[in-house]
């Protein structure tokens, strides 16, 4: 070690080198950042470590280091990407279960190598210590955790606590598959066959050849859809509307369901079961947002509108607060000083100016020595000016989804904390909402669909949870801990963009204030299997893209979109995609700065009588 080379440097250095020499692969590019760490064909990126090293810093390096190098050293892409499931739960669990495969090759050939990974999954598994039922615990890390049982590989006790929700119920379906990978760990085809023959048995394969047919039966239904639009328009002279297409038919029994979508929250809040539109009182698809493809809830009567704090126990708000106030001493530096930047930039706005050197107005006392220099000089007059800041009112919506586990969603709360703080300190308020469901793969809803018999054309099949974590009229200091809830897990589970981007539109709408924005950050499309599974491959994306559509051409509502890792941009017209969370509250600050010049009136000049 050089006199000039950081303890920090040293471990970089050292770790690379491992990494590579593990992976067999010298040409393996190594970065290091502010994340849990990515990985492509070429290049695989690790946390940084920070400045005060500990000793459990240095082995949840090494443990990620080694997992990244013993995917490269006995993993095939090529033969992986083969076999990727369509679904993306199923997505999830294949390569979970992948992963665990090429630890257990290497745990089995290197000690020390196992000895690190042990400590970084003990780590992991205290995430879930709170776990309380299945809910809580993510199928994919189950499975996880059993395939890496079956392999011999030692598990924590809190990950037999995490397993001892699922192990039951996932052991009834594929323990003749699990008893077998053993046998077959070194051959990744036929490890692959078998995971999707556990896939099967666990009905999360609807994807390849299902995927398939729907979409070739929403073709079919789109051309069935042209011809009887055709007909409809024949039959539209009938005043009485007596031949009405049976798509017509179709999307006006949607409407009842539907009607929850533009509810007021609260009596979402009190549990009502929604009426149906009346003569006054119309659902989306019959006012400004009608022409849009069908669409519906089987039923609402479960959907949730719920404050943050009641979804949890205050003393574990409190711990999850604290833990996102200690990622926060991380990310300070940078965001804090591009909010100040944007602070500067508000207040510069609001603030009122003066023009000189003009021929009337109030007397510029400052210029008179002029005068007495040159009495010829002509009196100069000046007057205020004042810039129209209008009231401004923004709403965050955050995608609460379970790919936007680990690192996304945690950049995204502190960048809204950050935000909310600054933004209050200019009078600009500040709504931050999120959105997820009840339940994995459908909830009560589902189990009600299952019940009438599996009627055709279910619509949505899951129960919506939409959280208020700060409501515009809330003071960020009364909301601060709610922003802690994202960081918990078993939180975060299904999205479904549609209905919750209206439902953040029609508070926006209901606001007082002259100027509403509203900026959805969110990393992927609309997914929910129950529904997608029983829909058209599209039903949702669908759905996703008239709200978008009429938002932007009918609303005053200034919309925005910033994708993580996924590119909205073929959603939403003003949008921004990054490929690293770290970059989430940059974006965020330099959009909205974007969005206040673009919208700020001219100035307007204003006399002042002397």
């Amino acid at each position: 070690m050089s006199q000039r080379e950081s303890a920090s440097d040293l471990i970089k250095r050292v770790t690379t080198s491992t990494l590579q020499a593990v992976a067999h692969r010298r040409d393996l590019s190594v970065t290091y950042a502010q994340s849990d760490g990515t990985r492509s064909d070429n290049a695989v990126q690790l946390p940084s470590p920070p400045r005060q090293l500990t000793p459990r810093e240095i082995t949840r390096l090494r443990g990620k280091a080694d997992a990244s190098a013993l995917w490269f050293r006995h993993h095939d892409s090529d033969l992986h990407k083969n076999y990727m499931p369509r679904s993306r739960e199923a997505r999830q669990v294949y390569e979970a279960i992948e992963q665990e495969r090429v630890e257990a090759i290497g745990s089995r050939r290197l000690k020390g190598v196992a000895e690190n990974l042990e400590a970084l999954l003990v780590e992991r598994c205290q995430e879930f210590a709170g776990a309380e039922s299945r809910e809580d615990v993510p199928l994919a890390d189950a499975m996880a955790l059993l395939v890496r049982e079956k392999l011999g590989a030692p598990i924590p006790p809190s990950g037999k606590m995490m397993l001892d929700h699922w192990r039951s119920w996932l052991e009834e379906r594929v323990k003749p598959q699990l008893n077998n990978l053993d046998h077959i760990i070194d051959d990744q085809e036929a490890f692959a066959k078998t995971v999707h023959d556990m896939l099967d048995a666990l009905e999360l394969s609807a994807d390849d050849e299902d995927i398939d047919d729907l979409e070739d039966e929403q073709q079919q239904g789109d051309q069935s859809a042209e011809e009887e639009q055709g007909d409809s328009e024949d039959g539209e002279e009938d005043s009485d509307g007596a031949t009405m297409s049976e798509g017509t038919e179709t999307e006006a029994e949607g409407d009842i369901d539907d009607s929850a979508l533009g509810m007021d929250e609260e009596m979402m809040a009190d549990g009502e079961e929604p009426a149906g539109p009346t003569d006054g009182e119309t659902d989306i698809q019959n006012t400004g947002l009608s022409g849009g493809p069908p669409y519906h809830a089987y039923t609402t009567a479960n959907d949730e509108v719920v404050d943050a704090h009641a979804l949890c126990e205050p003393m574990e708000l409190d711990r999850l607060r604290l833990q996102l106030d200690q990622q926060l001493a991380q990310l300070h530096g940078v965001v804090s000083r591009l909010a100040n930047r944007l602070q500067r930039r508000l207040l510069a706005k609001q603030n009122r100016s003066w023009e000189f050197d003009l021929e009337e107005g109030i007397l510029d006392v400052a210029r008179l020595p002029r005068i007495i220099i040159d009495p010829l000089y002509p009196l100069s007059f000046k007057v205020e000016t004042e810039t129209d800041f209008r009231d401004t009112v923004v709403t965050l919506l955050i995608d609460n989804s379970g790919s936007m586990r680990g690192r996304p969603i945690t950049v995204a709360a502190m960048s809204a904390d950050i935000l909310a703080r600054t933004l209050e300190r200019c009078n600009v308020k500040v709504e931050i909402l999120g959105f997820t469901t009840c339940a994995w793969k459908g909830g009560k809803a589902r189990e009600k669909w299952v019940a009438d018999g599996k009627p055709d054309s279910p619509g949505r099949l899951n129960d919506l949870r939409h959280i208020i974590y700060k409501a515009a009229d809330s003071p960020w200091r009364r909301s601060r801990k709610n922003l802690g809830l994202m960081l918990r897990e078993g939180l975060l589970k299904e999205n479904i963009d549609g209905e919750a981007l209206l439902w953040a539109h029609n508070r926006l709408i209901a606001r007082p204030e002259q100027r509403r924005i509203l900026m959805v950050i969110s990393d992927g499309a609309p997914v929910d299997d129950a529904t997608l599974s029983t829909n058209p491959g599209n039903y949702l994306e669908a759905h996703l893209r008239h709200i978008i559509d009429w938002i932007e051409n009918n609303s005053p509502v200034n919309l925005t979109a910033i994708g993580i890792g996924h590119d909205v941009t073929r959603y939403y017209r003003r949008a921004v995609t990054i490929s690293d969370a770290e970059e989430l509250g940059g974006t965020m600050l330099q959009n909205l700065t974007e969005l206040f010049d673009e919208t700020t009136s001219a100035p307007q000049r204003r006399r002042r009588s002397a």
